[in-house]
Order: structure tokens, then sequence, then C-alpha cells
């Protein structure tokens, strides 16, 4: 399967919760698509589509293939540790995630594109890598040939939110991986038990 690039709002609809940030359109039509949507829904989901729809929820949010969120749920259970709290936190680790967070793109979308067309380095270093795993103390910056950028800059311009976990400078286009996030410190309204429930069947 390739990765979703399909319409956004769509997805949204189909969890009842704009995943992928803001969403006008979703806000408009908070309900599933199809031309059954509106009516009442039928019958109560098993605990299987339950779980499934919250791995789905997942995967889309970050935008993570099965294989890899596959891969990761079973690096999550070999740790020490909470194995959902683990899964999403190796989630946030990501480079793609990261950039997103610290407002260089306006969407985990956009930031791996960003990160795919070499526009971002690691502790000075050029990655391309948009599942790299960034790692405590790691140093995040925008590649000098790419400050200019209007995208970039655009979205840097519109970011608000802060995180804890990590941090950014706007005159030095670097920020850096302080930590590792604790699951309160995650805003993803994700249900990661039912995950692991799924992944253990």
């Amino acid at each position: 399967m390739a990765r979703y690039t399909g319409p956004k709002t769509k997805i949204a609809r189909k969890f009842g919760e704009a995943i992928f940030g803001e969403d006008k359109a979703f806000e408009k039509r908070n309900y599933p698509p199809g031309q059954h949507g509106l009516a009442k829904r039928r019958g109560k989901k098993s605990e299987y589509a339950v779980q499934l729809m919250e791995k789905q929820k997942a995967k889309y949010t970050y935008g993570i293939l099965e294989k890899q969120f596959r891969n990761l749920f079973e690096k999550a259970a070999a740790s020490k540790g909470v194995t959902g709290e683990i899964l999403l936190q190796l989630c946030e680790a990501r480079l793609d995630n990261v950039v997103y967070r610290m407002g260089v793109a306006p969407s985990r979308r956009a930031a791996r594109q960003i990160v795919g067309h070499r526009h971002i380095t690691v502790n000075g270093e050029i990655v391309n890598v948009p599942s790299y795993h960034l790692k405590p103390g790691d140093k995040v910056a925008i590649r000098e040939k790419s400050k200019s950028v209007e995208a970039i800059n655009a979205s840097l311009a519109n970011a608000s939110k802060v995180y804890e976990w990590i941090t950014w400078n706007n005159d030095t286009k670097e920020g850096t991986f302080v930590t590792v996030p604790q699951r309160l410190q995650i805003p993803e309204n994700i249900k990661e038990q039912l995950i692991v429930e799924l992944y253990n069947k």
C-alpha cells in the first residue's frame, strides 16, 4: 500500500475529528463521509473494529505505513515501560514529526516533504529520511541554503504552539529535541492501549 495522499477531510470525517490539524471543511461537515453519513449509525462496533479504528487513526495522524508502524510497536513492546506510551513516544521522535512540532511545516505531510527535499540538518548533517529517529539533545536546523524558502518562513510566522520537550530559536532557525515527551505532553487524542490490545491478539 502506498502512502495516503488523498483528501484529508474525508479521513478526518471518518474518525470524527480533525486528526490532520485545523480543517475548515471538516468543521462544516463533521459527520462520516458517504450518502448515509448523517444517518443514524447501525449497531455497535465490535471490540476488534474499535481497536482497528484506533490503529488506523494513529497511522494516519503520523503518516506511517503498516509495516513501519508494526516495527515501531515491536520496538516499543521490547522496551521497558508502558508499551502504548513508548509507541507514541517513538512516533513523536520521528524527524518529520519534530519538524512539524517546531513549526517549520504546517502539517506532518509538509514536514515529510521538507525533510525529503534536504532542507533539514540534524547535528549539522543533512538528513532526508522523515522516519529518522531523534535522540534527546539532537539539534534540528534549517539548512543554510534553505533559510529563505518562502513556505518554511510562512509556516514559522504562523507557528504558535509551544512544546516543553523541544526548543526553537527563530533567529538562528535551529531547535533542540530536548527530551522524549511524557504521555501527558503528547496532545494527540489516541487511545494507545487499544492498539496494544489489537497487536497482542
